[in-house]
C-alpha cells in the first residue's frame, strides 16, 4: 500500500491487504486510525499536562503512550524493511523518535509519531476501500447455469454450479438470463445486452457463430452456447486480475514525499555518524553524541510528513464540495500531473440515453405515420429501442399512451411483427425489410453512428426511425477546454468504428480506438502510459472501465451513473452528471500537486540549513524544535491554500 509503503521504505511492510470479500468497515473502526486518533490524544493531554503545571511524570507518561500507540503503525514496518536493508521516510522519523527521547524531549518524540501515523493511516483505508470495490464484479455470475450432458436417453439439461462448467460444453440460455461464462452460440438467435462487458447501451445480435462473454443478458431468444473459457478463466476474471495486478503496481509507486526523501535518509545517518565517531576522536565525546542525536532530531522529516497530508485534506475537501471525490493523495498528486486523458465512450462522452435522431419517410407518407406504427410495436418491448422510440412518441403527443399493436411476435435478430387496426406491420432492421427509396438515406445515419430500424405498414415501406445515443452537449467544449490545457484526448470504446469515428468528430477527438473489450482497454491505456510524457488518466463510468481505470496512472469515474465498481476502482469520481467537472478537477489537482512541491521544498530548505547548524553545535535542540514548529505553521499554512475551491 502506498503510504504505508512509503513510511517504512517498502510497499511489502505494510499490513496484509484486506480481502477481497472482507466486509467494508467504517473509518473510525480501522485499526490504523484508532492508533494514530490515541496518539493524537494522547500528545495533546501530554501539552496540556505540560502547559497546567502538571506532574512531569504525568506528562511523560502520556507523551510515551503517544509514541506506542502513534509508532504502531509504521515502527513493525520500518524494522521488518530494516531487515531486508531497505531504508524510508518511517525509518528516520523512527530514529528521530529514539533520539528525542534519547535526549528526554518524549513530547516532540510523541507529536512525530502523531503526525506521520495519521497520515499512514488515512492512506491505508482510501486503499483498502478500494480493493473491496472488486466484489461488484464477481456478483455477475449468475449461481447456477443450464448446461447440456448426457442422460439415460441422450442430451438432458442439468442445472450446475458455473465454476463447474468444462470447455466445451453446450450453454442452454433463456430469455433474461445472464451468460455464466464465454462462450460461442452454436443454435438460436437473440439480442444480448453486453453493458456490463463493452458499457454500449444498445444490444448486439446474437446468432450462431457469435462470440458471447460472461455476464451478458440474453434478449428475447434461446441460445445454446459452447464453452470457451472456464469460469476461472474467461473475460470477467480477467478483468479482476487486471485490476488487482494494476491496484498492486500502484500500491508499490513511491509516493511523492518519499522520492524527494530517499536520498536525504542514507545521508542523515551518514552525518550522524560523522559527527558522533569523528567529534569523539576529537573531542568530548559526550558532546559529540549529543550533537549527532541533535542533529536527527534537526533531521526529522516532521513538516516532510505534514506537507502532503494537510494540502490532501484541503484539496480533497474542496473537491468534495464541488462534487468531486478523490480518493486519497497519491491519486491528487497522479491527477495533478496527468497530461493524456483517455475517455470511454458510452455514458461519458455520451448519455448512454438512446433517443430518436431522425424520421425518415417515403413518398405519400408522414412523420406520424412512421411513428404510430413503431410504438404500437414497441409498447409493450422492453429493448433499449423501444424505450427511445416511446419517448419520442411521448414528447411528440404531449405524454399521451403510445396505441398498442396485437399479436405482436418478436424474431431474434430481425425486428417485430404484429397487427394494428387489422393491418399488418412489421418493424426492422435493414435485411430483414428493404429500405428501398430510402437506401442513400439508411446508408447515411449508419455513417453517422446511428442504429436504423424501417416501418413497414401491409406490406408497404412508410419510412424509418435513426436511433442513436448523442454526445453529451458540454463534450466538445470540454475537449476544447482540456486542449487549450495541454491535455491530450483519445477515445475508447467497444463500439463499431463509424459511429466511435463519427462522435469523435463531433467531440473534437482525433485519437479513436473502437470494438474493444476490457482487457483491450487496459492494454491501450499501458501503450499510453509508455508513449507519452506525463501522467495518463482514464475517465470510465462502467464494470467493463474497471481495468483500464486501474492500469492508468489515475481512474476517474463518472459516479452518477456509473457502476459500483467502476467507483470503487477509480482514483477519483465525478459524482455529477456533467463533464465540465472534469476540466475544473484537473485545473485543482495541479494546484494542489504545485502546493504540495512548494511545502516539500521549503521543507527540504530548512532541513539542508537545520542540519550543518545543528553539527556545528549553532543550534541547541530547543532551538531546533522550535524552528521545526514555526515551519510546520508555514506548511500547514500554505497547505490549507489548497482547499480553496478552482472555478
Amino acid at each position: 500500500m502506498a503510504a504505508v509503503g512509503d513510511g517504512c521504505g517498502d510497499p511489502t511492510c505494510s499490513s496484509p491487504a484486506t480481502p477481497v470479500d472482507a466486509p467494508a468497515l467504517p473509518l473510525w473502526r480501522a485499526r490504523s486510525v484508532q492508533l494514530a486518533g490515541a496518539a493524537g490524544l494522547l500528545w495533546v493531554a501530554s501539552q496540556v499536562t505540560a502547559w497546567a503545571g502538571g506532574p512531569v511524570v504525568l506528562g511523560t507518561a502520556l507523551a510515551l503512550g503517544a509514541v506506542l500507540a502513534g509508532g504502531a503503525t509504521f515502527v513493525p514496518g520500518t524494522l521488518r524493511a530494516l531487515a531486508r536493508r531497505k531504508l524510508g521516510v518511517g525509518t528516520l522519523m523512527t530514529v528521530a523518535m529514539v533520539g528525542a527521547i534519547a535526549l528526554g524531549e518524549v513530547r516532540e518524540a510523541a507529536m512525530l509519531a502523531f503526525l506521520f501515523s495519521l497520515a499512514e493511516a488515512l492512506e491505508d483505508y482510501a486503499v483498502d476501500r478500494t480493493r473491496r470495490g472488486l466484489r461488484s464484479l464477481l456478483d455477475l455470475v449468475p449461481a447456477r447455469a443450464t448446461v447440456l450432458r448426457p442422460g439415460p436417453a441422450g442430451l438432458v439439461e442439468s442445472e450446475v454450479d458455473p465454476a463447474d462448467l468444462r470447455v466445451g460444453e453446450v450453454l442452454v440460455v433463456r430469455p433474461g438470463e445472464r451468460l455464466a461464462t464465454d462462450g460461442t452460440v452454436t443454435e438460436g438467435q437473440s439480442t444480448l445486452d453486453t453493458s456490463a462487458i463493452t458499457g454500449e447501451s444498445l444490444p448486439v445480435e446474437a446468432q450462431p457463430g457469435t462470440e458471447v462473454f460472461a455476464a451478458s443478458v440474453n434478449g428475447g431468444g434461446v441460445l445454446q452456447v459452447t464453452v470457451t473459457a472456464t469460469v476461472a478463466d474467461n473475460s470477467l476474471a480477467r478483468v479482476v486480475h487486471i485490476v488487482e495486478e494494476a491496484q498492486d503496481r500502484k500500491g508499490a509507486a513511491q509516493r511523492l514525499a518519499a522520492r524527494i526523501a530517499a536520498p536525504l535518509v542514507p545521508a542523515v545517518f551518514v552525518v550522524a555518524a560523522a559527527i558522533a565517531v569523528l567529534g569523539s576522536l576529537l573531542g568530548d565525546p559526550g558532546v559529540w553524541i549529543e550533537r549527532a542525536l541533535v542533529v536527527l532530531v534537526a533531521a526529522s522529516p516532521c513538516a516532510f510528513a505534514i506537507a502532503v497530508p494537510v494540502t490532501v485534506v484541503a484539496a480533497i475537501g474542496a473537491a468534495t464540495r464541488q462534487g468531486v471525490l478523490v480518493k486519497g493523495g497519491a491519486a491528487l498528486e497522479s491527477l495533478g500531473a496527468v497530461r493524456t486523458l483517455a475517455l470511454d465512450k458510452t455514458g461519458t462522452l455520451t448519455r448512454n440515453s438512446p433517443a430518436v435522431v431522425a424520421v425518415l419517410t417515403t413518398d405519400g407518407h408522414d412523420d406520424e405515420q412512421v411513428l404510430t406504427v413503431a410504438a404500437a410495436l414497441e409498447a409493450r418491448s422492453e429493448h433499449p429501442l423501444a424505450t427511445a422510440v416511446l419517448a419520442h412518441w411521448a414528447a411528440a403527443h404531449d405524454g399521451a399512451p403510445a396505441p398498442v399493436a396485437t399479436d405482436v411476435q418478436a424474431l431474434a435478430g430481425q425486428g417485430l411483427t404484429g397487427v394494428l387496426d387489422g393491418v399488418p406491420v412489421r418493424l426492422g432492421k435493414p435485411g430483414f425489410l428493404d429500405p428501398g427509396a430510402l437506401t442513400g438515406q439508411v446508408r447515411d445515419h449508419q455513417d453517422a453512428g446511428a442504429t436504423v430500424v424501417l416501418v413497414e405498414s401491409a406490406g408497404q415501406l412508410l419510412g424509418a426511425l435513426a436511433i442513436r445515443d448523442e454526445l453529451r452537449s458540454e463534450a466538445a467544449e470540454v475537449i476544447a477546454r482540456l486542449r487549450t490545457m495541454g491535455v491530450a484526448t483519445a477515445m475508447l470504446t467497444g463500439d463499431n468504428a463509424r459511429t466511435a469515428a463519427h462522435l469523435a468528430r463531433a467531440a473534437g477527438i482525433t485519437d479513436v480506438h473502437a470494438e474493444l473489450r476490457p482487457e483491450d482497454k487496459a492494454t491501450l491505456v499501458d501503450r499510453l502510459r509508455s508513449s507519452t510524457r506525463g501522467g495518463v488518466g482514464m475517465v470510465g463510468d462502467g464494470i467493463n472501465d474497471a481495468p483500464a481505470l486501474a492500469t492508468a496512472d489515475v481512474g476517474i469515474a463518472m459516479g452518477a451513473m456509473g457502476a459500483d465498481v467502476a467507483i470503487e476502482t477509480a482514483d477519483v469520481a465525478l459524482m455529477g452528471e456533467s463533464l465540465h467537472q472534469l476540466p475544473r478537477t484537473l485545473a485543482h489537482a495541479r494546484r494542489a500537486r504545485t502546493i504540495m512541491l512548494q511545502s516539500l521544498a521549503l521543507s527540504a530548505a530548512i532541513l539542508i540549513v537545520l542540519i550543518p547548524l545543528a553539527a556545528l553545535g549553532v543550534l541547541s535542540l530547543a532551538a531546533v524544535i522550535v524552528i521545526h514548529e514555526v515551519a510546520e505553521v508555514f506548511v500547514i499554512a500554505n497547505g490549507i491554500r489548497a482547499g480553496r475551491s478552482h472555478q
